[in-house]
């Protein structure tokens, strides 16, 4: 029996220098599942569109996935905003190989109860009325990961631990903090309005389970600040599962 039921993974985005792919590549080797969630912006088609930047770290995570869905294991993959353009061909059943690529998806619980999982672009305000104002943040947050990874690099030499500025933003400046708030409840309202039990995102790089509007939200993270997957375990519960290599 595989470690997990289900593993949900969010905002990996390959194709660019803040990609902690070797990371994820660990994870992928070292953890199994019936089914796997790739719940968007896996690939950076944004940067990718602009300079190509594809070591051989980024190819080994796509070998480890498309190496689960031989052997087995039901991938999904519900596309996001930075890698709408496979939006396109939504409706036409489009698959990789034995990989689904849907725009979202309702997942059945071990519990029995109904999540609906969904990369979450759609509820934040601003990818949806404004994408040039998107593309602008994106362009910021791209700023503060070089930044971020200049002053790890220095803190490495000191023998220091890693620390994320960008990380330190969020959570800190009151616009960011009102932002994630709002894309919470925008999420929550819809999923209590259908039903479901909870919900399942991504887009915002914060890993999250907590009830919200009387239901569970639930945030994958990303694997560029955060480095986490959330899990649905046998008994039907779920979990962040932050990943290091060891």
């Amino acid at each position: 029996m595989p470690k997990y039921r289900t593993i949900f993974i969010s905002d990996v985005h390959l194709g660019t220098k803040g990609c902690q792919a070797e990371v994820l590549d660990d994870f992928l080797r070292n953890n199994d599942s019936e089914k796997l969630y790739l719940v968007g912006d896996i690939i950076d088609g944004w940067k990718l569109s602009k300079r190509i930047y594809w070591p051989q770290e980024h190819s080994n995570v796509i070998r480890k996935i498309i190496g689960k869905a031989r052997k087995g294991t039901k991938v999904f993959y519900i596309p996001g905003n930075h890698d709408e353009i496979l939006r396109k061909w939504l409706d036409m059943d489009l698959r990789f190989g034995r990989i689904r690529i849907v725009e979202n998806k309702v997942h059945k619980g071990a519990n029995g109860k109904e999540y609906f999982v969904v990369h979450g672009d759609a509820f934040d305000g601003i990818t949806r009325l404004a994408p040039w104002v998107a593309w602008l943040g994106d362009s910021a947050y791209e700023v503060s990961q070089n930044l971020n990874r200049w002053y790890n690099q220095v803190r490495k030499k000191l023998g220091m631990r890693y620390w994320s500025f960008s990380k330190f933003l969020k959570h800190n400046v009151k616009k960011a903090v009102d932002f994630i708030f709002k894309f919470e409840q925008n999420v929550s309202e819809y999923c209590k309005k259908q039903g479901y039990a909870g919900a399942i995102t991504g887009h915002i790089h914060t890993p999250e389970i907590k009830k919200v509007n009387g239901v569970v939200y639930m945030n994958c993270g990303d694997w560029v600040e955060n480095t986490t997957a959330l899990v649905e375990h046998y008994d039907g519960s779920f979990e962040i599962v932050e990943w290091k290599i060891k």
